[in-house]
């Protein structure tokens, strides 16, 4: 429960960090003591085996135990324990100094909600961060969160940052792995929390064996938040971009083939391609609308743009209207086409004469169903429970 007389809690996850434990509790505590800042030291132990456990006890923190496995399981354990109004949070193994927490503590007193530390802004040391991290994983995912939550950080994986505990525990933040970072910092974008960066430093851990950390892995968990959090950016760009691409080839081909050099030119194959491209863009299209609702409706993004508004707004019926104008139309080509066969008695075509066509028609059929059955499906999502 939170207690009115402490200002700060300092969590920190700890998995068999006792060669650097003592000396992070000991920077916490001479920064708290330093600037008259009232607070407590919270260490949420995720299993450990060694003698972290002993160390945290006899310096006096208060120590939680979180059964389940991954950095951020360990870090909501912390979050839940601790009384303070305001959390700093950092890793165990001495690569952040505590002492040099006030930046953050400022950030709070003003009100700002989530404060985080960049690295780049500030300073890393030789050593610190392997060199794919530090040029290629951080960077990339960094701009990918920006790009497609308009968050205006640029280092999403600082593990040294401080915010309002109890603005963080109405995210109900989920995930249990190292995503928790991203998790947090794109949640209170989308719930509207006032987020800030301060310059921090990053030393090499003093752990003397392998992190916890697997970039691959870990790399990969944090970009698989990002889309799954971002179905406009996982689903409904690029099904836009696929339809439109599929359009442009039908606008040039369904007339004839098109020559671009001596010897080279398009035709049905290509113009089958494009049919293709926009089978898969309406597919696209249809899991946009389907993930949008599913993660609206329970709770996981809050409506933020009129696009998704309308998006929202789509029911059953609307999907089963445009499917049933597609497939019409697909109808209504193929009766053409056998109109084409009959005028030569049901006997063998040249396909240049009824190809086009039938890629057409084939195309808004398998479309039409496409949009029916995701209607149907997309009703299933919107039945409604006690």
């Amino acid at each position: 429960m939170p207690d009115s007389s402490l200002e700060l809690s300092i969590v920190m996850p700890c998995l068999n960090e006792a060669r650097t434990l003592l000396v992070c509790m000991t920077k916490a505590q001479e920064f708290m003591a330093k600037n008259g800042v009232v607070g407590e030291i919270v260490i949420a132990d995720n299993g450990s085996t060694d003698d972290s456990l002993e160390i945290a006890q006899k310096f006096g923190a208060q120590v939680v135990s979180v059964s389940e496995k991954g950095y951020g399981a360990a870090l909501a354990g912390g979050f839940q324990a601790a009384r303070g109004r305001f959390i700093i949070m950092g890793d165990a193994d001495d690569s952040y100094d505590f002492g040099d927490s006030l930046p953050l503590l400022k950030k709070l007193r003003e009100g700002v909600d989530l404060v985080v530390g960049n690295r780049f802004d500030g300073e890393i040391k030789k050593g610190a961060m392997p060199f794919l991290n530090r040029y290629l994983g951080n960077p990339v995912l960094s701009y990918i969160g920006r790009l497609f939550f308009k968050i205006p950080l640029r280092d999403f994986h600082c593990g040294l940052r401080g915010f309002v505990r109890q603005s963080i525990l109405n995210l109900n933040l989920r995930t249990v792995g190292m995503e928790f970072a991203s998790e947090m910092i794109v949640l209170a974008a989308l719930h509207g929390l006032t987020m800030a960066e301060v310059p921090v430093t990053l030393s090499p851990d003093g752990r003397g064996r392998h992190p916890h950390l697997n970039p691959w892995r870990d790399g990969w968990r944090h970009l698989r938040f990002l889309l799954l959090y971002s179905p406009r950016w996982l689903y409904l760009y690029p099904g836009l971009a696929l339809i439109s691409f599929g359009l442009f080839i039908c606008a040039l081909l369904l007339p004839g083939p098109m020559m671009i050099i001596d010897g080279v030119g398009l035709d049905v194959h290509t113009l089958l391609i494009g049919a293709m491209s926009i089978l898969v863009g309406v597919q696209s299209l249809t899991f946009g609308v389907i993930a949008r609702s599913y993660a609206k409706r329970n709770g996981m993004i809050p409506r933020c743009s009129r696009f998704d508004r309308f998006l929202m707004d789509l029911q059953l019926e609307h999907l089963l209207c445009g499917g049933a104008v597609l497939f019409a139309i697909g109808v209504a080509c193929t009766g053409w086409a056998v109109h084409r066969w009959s005028s030569v008695d049901f006997g063998a075509l040249d396909y240049r004469d009824v190809m086009r066509i039938l890629i057409v028609a084939v195309t808004c059929c398998v479309a039409g169903l496409q949009l029916g059955f995701s209607a149907f499906l997309l009703g299933v999502m919107q039945i409604k429970h006690k």
